[in-house]
């Protein structure tokens, strides 16, 4: 080595460290739809701790023939459920403020699993000016999910509320990512996975991301990218209920 241990080289000046740590980001497997990778680091460790983050492009209305336009901030909300080999329901995390009408079957909403591994992160709606987070984020522990779960699917609802009842053709894109860190902060991202909702999102108010899948003792991702003209939450669980009863 020309580098002696007596004189170690000078660190790194911040804004080179920091284009550093930007382009490692940057770097993650870019996935497309019907894609499944392993859920492995490069040195073959298996990746059990992560946040699933979701987020989206901002609604932009036109006014006087395109001469001015707004901003608006959807309303849109990051659920799971997860299922077990039978494809039952084993437990499950949407928002608690959904109001489902008596006898319809829904439970109440829950922002945590029963058994603590997975969570709900408290909506970051100043999405476009916090970096490098996202607007919705659910934290995932692997190491203590409940044994029979096999598999978690990842979904987006819009929310009706007077700022934005449209559909997902006006969002220009979602996007879902798998990264270590946490909530406040991002590491270290894995893998994502950008949905063209503005092109495919016509008349459409929900979108199935992607899933987290255990096969023969081993986690996988898989990217789903699917959307549905569903106009409330309720219907999306039913949805994705039953595709699980195939």
């Amino acid at each position: 080595s020309y580098i002696s241990s007596a004189n170690p080289p000078a660190p790194l000046p911040q804004k080179i460290n920091s284009y550093f740590k930007q382009n490692l980001i940057s770097m993650a497997i870019q996935l497309e739809k019907n894609d499944r990778i392993d859920l492995r680091r490069e040195d073959g460790t298996p990746l059990l701790k992560f946040c699933v983050g979701c987020n989206w492009g901002q609604v932009r209305h036109e006014h006087l023939m395109g001469m001015f336009s707004s901003k608006i901030n959807a309303d849109i909300d990051l659920s799971c459920l997860m299922f077990d080999i039978n494809g039952n329901l084993v437990d499950f995390i949407y928002s608690p403020l959904y109001n489902f009408t008596p006898g319809e079957g829904f439970t109440r909403g829950k922002l945590i699993t029963r058994d603590r591994a997975v969570r709900h992160a408290d909506e970051n709606e100043d999405h476009e000016t916090t970096a490098g987070l996202d607007p919705e984020i659910i934290t995932v522990d692997l190491s203590r999910i409940n044994s029979q779960v096999q598999e978690i699917v990842f979904f987006l609802n819009i929310y009706n509320d007077e700022n934005f009842s449209g559909d997902f053709s006006e969002v220009p894109f979602t996007s879902i990512r798998i990264y270590e860190g946490t909530t406040e902060k991002v590491d270290e991202v894995f893998a994502e996975y950008n949905v063209p909702t503005g092109q495919v999102g016509a008349g459409m108010r929900a979108v199935v991301m992607g899933k987290v899948i255990r096969r023969a003792g081993q986690w996988k991702f898989a990217a789903v990218g699917e959307a549905y003209p569903d106009p409330f939450i309720g219907h999306t669980i039913r949805r994705v209920i039953a595709d699980y009863k195939k």
